[in-house]
């Protein structure tokens, strides 16, 4: 039978309309050529409430301004941050997961621990920078770092120190403030520093290394005491607080927050993910709310982060050697 009038005519309609929506910018959004597509996984190596948490909060808001899909912020807690980074470091390197990237990244593979290399990621921003803080219960015997020193002397048993997790920052801070006193310290790991602030404050522990962010509120409530900064400058916000240089004893230490991506990323989702990043964190928003936050605001781009990722990983890698500190 051959075909009517009104089939053909309808075939040819369909025949010339075919190319327009093949290439309509909704065909190519549906295909997964056009980026981004969807939402963008954030992923955050530690429990919810710490500084890292925070700050990937206050970033994911402030880049709604700048990019058409949400961050959607995960936390994805263990093994001092090396499960989530792991987890983004074996990840497909489509922009569709990212991992907020703290110092850790750098320290845990020379210490034997997580599944992956710095060299695994890309440096996409750098957000922040913080010395780390000895931080102490109000409700504890010592009121300045003198009488913090002689109780850690005097200590048979060794104060209790809480971590953010074995080969974190804070563990490496304890470490080192423990190696320059000549004393004892206990190291308990927990699953991030906020609840290693919630055991210090139940009297569980006797200190915490932390970043300022994640104790600051604390200290300003009187709950608890800030008695050093491992920086070598006081903080604004604490001009009270001495630093251990200060105090003579050659100590400094700190942490920086990031945004990073599986190495592989293709240039163009590079580019976008770049400038939309650099975007949100030089928002006024940003800057505001991190100074709240007691969160030291220091951007940085891709190539200057990558550096200064490969000056840490060497110093950390000499350190853990000269400590003899790998784990496996």
């Amino acid at each position: 039978m051959k075909p009517s009038g009104i089939t053909r005519r309808a075939g040819l309609v369909a025949m010339s309309a075919w190319p327009l929506a093949a290439t309509s910018p909704l065909a190519f959004a549906q295909s997964g050529d056009a980026y981004p597509n969807r939402a963008v996984e954030l992923v955050v190596p530690f429990g919810a409430g710490g500084g890292t948490d925070v700050l990937a909060r206050v970033f994911a808001e402030a880049a709604k301004k700048h990019f058409s899909q949400p961050f959607t912020v995960l936390n994805r807690p263990g093994a001092s941050g090396a499960i989530g980074l792991g987890e983004v470091a074996q990840s497909k390197p489509d922009g569709y997961k990212i991992a907020m990237m703290t110092l850790e990244m750098v320290i845990l593979p020379h210490l034997g621990i997580g599944k992956y290399q710095p060299e695994d990621f890309v440096p996409i921003v750098r957000l922040n920078q913080d010395p780390v803080v000895l931080a102490v219960s109000a409700q504890s015997p010592w009121n300045t770092l003198e009488e913090f020193v002689d109780a850690a002397r005097r200590s048979k048993d060794g104060l209790r120190f809480g971590n953010a997790g074995v080969g974190g920052v804070s563990h490496l801070a304890a470490l080192g403030l423990q190696q320059k006193l000549g004393a004892t310290f206990n190291h308990i790991p927990y699953q991030g520093n906020a609840p290693a602030v919630v055991a210090l404050l139940g009297g569980h522990i006797d200190a915490v290394v932390p970043s300022p962010a994640e104790v600051s509120s604390q200290v300003a409530a009187g709950r608890l005491r800030m008695l050093a900064v491992m920086g070598d400058q006081r903080l604004r916000a604490f001009e009270n607080v001495p630093t251990l240089k200060e105090r003579r004893i050659d100590l400094s230490i700190g942490t920086w927050r990031g945004l990073g991506a599986p190495r592989g990323l293709p240039p163009d989702v590079l580019a976008k993910l770049s400038d939309a990043a650099m975007k949100a964190a030089q928002d006024p928003a940003v800057k505001e709310a991190m100074d709240k936050l007691n969160l030291g605001y220091s951007v940085a781009d891709g190539a200057r982060f990558k550096t200064e990722i490969d000056r840490d990983s060497a110093y950390f890698k000499a350190l853990i050697t000269q400590l003899n500190l790998k784990v496996n």
